[in-house]
């Protein structure tokens, strides 16, 4: 047995150590053929992501008033109740956490804005925009943000920001993007939840 499983490991040494190189091109054979066949037809797929609620909720939320000063408001934010197909997912593992986008801005007053949100398996895909406007703010820097309320199982969740990117580490855990174009890698494919 033992000369059987060293002959087996010297094969297997000498097979994995060899060097093989191309020393002449192949061709396929030339075949003509002619064939009749009716038309086909391609299949259709249905294909159903997960069921989606969107409605509002009220939360408590940090919300700028003058330049620096928040106070707290209740105010109305988008909420998604999401249930996944499948015997994977059930409600028990439904987790209730708000999606925040923010960025620190300075010199004008920016709107930052949950725009959409896509699904794609089991990721999120949250794409904001970052707009400025014609307010200034002076040498003072302030963070904007926005917010939805999700319900469901614990999904990954990408973040990115339609717009100049602003200066300042704070900025650095997104992604910014000129176009919403320039996110085909990552929504192709993908199921929209949220539309703002």
């Amino acid at each position: 047995m033992k000369t059987k499983l060293t002959a087996i490991a010297a094969l297997l040494l000498t097979v994995s150590a060899c060097d093989v190189n191309k020393t002449q091109s192949g061709d396929l054979p030339d075949v003509d053929v002619d064939v009749s066949a009716d038309a086909g037809e391609l299949p259709e797929y249905e294909v159903n992501w997960a069921d989606i609620d969107v409605g509002t909720t009220t939360e408590t939320v940090s919300v700028p008033k003058v330049v620096i000063v928040t106070e707290e408001e209740e105010v109305e934010v988008p909420f998604i109740d999401i249930n996944m197909p499948g015997d994977k997912y059930d409600d028990r593992q439904k987790v209730r956490k708000t999606i925040v986008v923010e960025a620190e801005v300075e010199e004008r007053v920016y709107d930052l804005d949950i725009e959409r949100v896509m699904a794609k398996g089991e990721r999120l895909i949250v794409i904001s925009s970052l707009t400025p406007s014609d307010k200034m703010l002076g040498d003072e820097r302030v963070r904007v943000s926005d917010r939805l309320v999700l319900n469901a199982p614990d999904l990954d969740v990408r973040h990115f920001i339609i717009g100049d990117k602003p200066t300042g580490d704070w900025n650095n855990q997104y992604v910014f993007v000129g176009a919403e174009s320039e996110l085909s890698t990552y929504t192709d494919g993908s199921v929209e939840i949220y539309k703002r």
